[in-house]
């Protein structure tokens, strides 16, 4: 598979740009702590002591944000990929350039 092939190309033929991370792991953080947040004051309104209601939102929330947070955690994903494929090839490239077999 070439270089080529494993970059992402838009419906211009040209490639497309890096998706950021940041914007993406504030948003899934965010999400995240508002789930929890959320599920622990619905469960102390519903009559759960403050620690019981504390450690049920915690456990209930997992799944919650998992469904609730697809996007989030798929384009996240995507960023922090390319992000490693992008950082490894530059890696690649300069341990070329460093060995002399690549042409200046």
């Amino acid at each position: 598979m070439t270089e080529q092939a494993r970059t992402p190309v838009g419906p211009d033929g040209k490639p497309l740009p890096r998706p950021r991370v940041l914007p993406w792991l504030v948003m899934h953080t965010v999400g995240r702590l508002a789930v929890f947040a959320l599920l622990t004051v619905v469960l102390w309104m519903v009559g759960l002591d403050f620690w019981s209601g504390l450690l049920f939102g915690l456990v209930a929330s997992m799944p919650v944000a998992y469904f609730l947070l697809r996007r989030s955690r798929e384009q996240l994903s995507v960023a922090l990929v390319l992000r490693a494929e992008e950082k490894r090839r530059a890696k690649e490239e300069f341990r070329t350039r460093l060995s002399g077999d690549q042409p200046a």
